[in-house]
């Protein structure tokens, strides 16, 4: 079982992995993992077959910088704005001590374009394990299990 104060470290994990996206600071999304983390976007149908294959896989921070390289400098698209709307956290289970918590979370990402109405532009499950670090609780591992194998052209930024 995860200690109430670390769950609430979890839950500011969360939240502020969602302002940082929703907000575009790009510069402190790679932050958000261990050195070596790893960012996946996979098909639910995918992830359930047990098949290799992700929409987006970064490992470690050098390639979660690189995406971040891409969004702002070379990826060319329609400028939008995102929400993220998440369930709180179940933890799956505590290991190490409390230092490694595995942990499920169900998202809704919001897409609005500058002239068009909002719609619902991804939704899913995060699949994580999270490590407890020096800088406070980090992803290792960031699994984004989106529900549908149709997502337009246009995904640039994380979910």
């Amino acid at each position: 079982m995860l200690e109430p104060q670390a769950y609430l470290r979890l839950l500011q994990l969360y939240g502020e992995y969602s302002t940082v996206v929703d907000s575009n600071d790009w510069d402190r999304w790679p932050d958000f993992f261990v050195e070596d983390g790893i960012y996946r976007l996979q098909p639910r149908e995918n992830h359930e077959q047990g098949l290799p294959l992700c929409l987006l896989s970064l490992e470690g921070r050098g390639m979660l910088r690189d995406r971040v390289y891409g969004v702002r400098e070379t990826l060319y698209h329609d400028p939008y704005y995102q929400r993220h709307v998440v369930s709180v956290p179940h933890v799956i289970s505590v290991e190490d001590g409390g230092h490694r918590v595995v942990a499920q979370a169900n998202y809704v990402v919001v897409r609005t374009k500058y002239d068009r109405e909002s719609t619902v532009f991804n939704a899913g499950r995060y699949h994580d394990i999270v490590v407890d670090t020096t800088d406070g609780f980090r992803f290792a591992s960031r699994l984004c299990v989106y529900d549908t194998e149709m997502i337009p052209n246009s995904l640039i930024y994380p979910i």
